[in-house]
């Protein structure tokens, strides 16, 4: 097994800057990193190139030649790519529309193929929804959308596995595949965890009445549903609730929603923060300066938010789409409300200040769960659920 390399083909793309030199994530390349550690044989990355602007908030550009495994840019549908495949591989791919045909490939030429998936066609549906006003573009997505459904079926159906990123898509196919794998995504080692004390600290502030430390991260996107996030408030403010929201990130919604604070008096209640860094920042930020996070997500994407969230011992209070449910079913932490009714969310957090030692449990219960989730082990978990396919199949 040790000989076999496997060969990761992600939904993401990689934007070319020079001959050896690519715009990609921070985040996936860490992930890759971590697939390294744990695999113990070589390792090739396949991307597409991305011909478009990118929105990612930790975009970095690397030499392709310095990194620690292999990298290649090249088409889906080149007969390179398929060159690259042949049967001293495992190939682990994401779910999309341009690999709908790997593991049929696959298993033509004898190659075990594993796939990787995020969205529902519900949450894609509400993607559509949140991108989309207008009704003739809106009904040939959800078309389109329907057709890749049927496609990904009978793709995951003939895989040899499925590794499926939150609760949504795992009850969805696993009933399809016979080998099956949750994980919940996350950047946060055991090393960046809260710790006890840490959190006894925080929550000693927040049962002591102190105004109410609310906060949000991510992309400033209408998909996020981060607009909410200011009519949250002002329904709070409309019930004397004493609080302070944070909203840290950018995107295409920053400057609307800094009028509607300013439009609206909200300049005491809530700060926009621009984007912080992960690590040196934003961690230590959510540790020690937040008692509840409010995610108005409205699309049931598993955002490695949550679990990130959690790892600092922070509660969520959120709209109910289906990743953040089946995060609270499986976690037992955290609060749901209707989906796009922020007055609803607004008096949900009421209650929860009037309540500190609600959020005094659920800082624990996060934790706990962020605990036996975190980046080494759900990594460590990924690559033996491949090790057992690889065994199975006598490689």
């Amino acid at each position: 097994m040790q000989k076999l390399k496997l060969v990761l083909l992600p939904g993401l793309k990689a934007k070319k800057k020079s001959d050896n030199q690519i715009t990609i994530t921070q985040k996936f390349l860490d992930g890759v990193n971590e697939f390294q550690k744990y695999w113990g044989g070589a390792i090739e990355v396949i991307l597409e190139e991305d011909l478009s602007a990118s929105d990612n908030l930790d975009n970095i550009t690397v030499s392709d030649h310095k990194l620690p495994f292999k990298i290649s840019v090249l088409g889906y549908d080149t007969t390179e790519f398929l060159q690259a495949l042949d049967q001293r591989v495992v190939v682990l791919a994401s779910i999309d529309h341009r690999l709908n045909e790997i593991s049929n490939y696959c298993r033509q030429m004898n190659i075990l193929c594993i796939y990787t998936s995020e969205l529902t066609l519900k949450t894609r549906f509400q993607i559509i929804n949140s991108s989309f006003k207008n009704h003739f573009l809106k009904f040939r997505k959800y078309v389109w959308e329907i057709i890749q459904e049927v496609k990904q079926i009978k793709a995951i159906r003939i895989a040899d596995g499925i590794q499926c990123n939150g609760t949504p898509t795992f009850n969805s196919y696993q009933k399809i595949n016979a080998n099956p794998l949750l994980f919940f995504d996350s950047r946060v080692t055991g090393e960046m965890l809260i710790t006890h004390v840490e959190l006894q600290n925080r929550t000693q502030v927040c049962l002591s009445k102190a105004k109410l430390r609310l906060m949000f991260s991510g992309r400033l996107l209408k998909i996020k549903g981060t607009d909410h996030l200011i009519l949250t408030a002002i329904e709070l403010k409309k019930m004397g609730v004493s609080f302070i929201l944070n909203i840290c990130g950018d995107g295409e919604l920053f400057n609307s929603m800094q009028a509607m604070i300013e439009k609206n008096d909200l300049t005491n209640y809530v700060s926009m923060k621009g984007v912080m860094e992960f690590k040196r920042e934003l961690m230590p930020f959510v540790k020690h300066q937040i008692d509840l996070f409010v995610c108005c997500h409205t699309q049931g994407d598993p955002a490695c938010t949550y679990l990130e969230t959690m790892s600092c011992g922070v509660p969520i209070v959120g709209y109910a789409n289906e990743a953040f449910t089946g995060l609270i079913g499986v976690g037992g932490a955290g609060w749901a409300t209707k989906m796009n009714r922020p007055d609803l969310l607004a008096i949900k957090i009421a209650e929860l200040d009037s309540r500190r030692e609600l959020l005094v449990e659920g800082s624990e219960k996060s934790l706990a769960f962020a605990s036996t989730h975190t980046f080494e082990k759900t990594f460590q978990s990924r690559i033996s659920h491949i090790r057992g396919i690889v065994e199975r199949a006598g490689l």
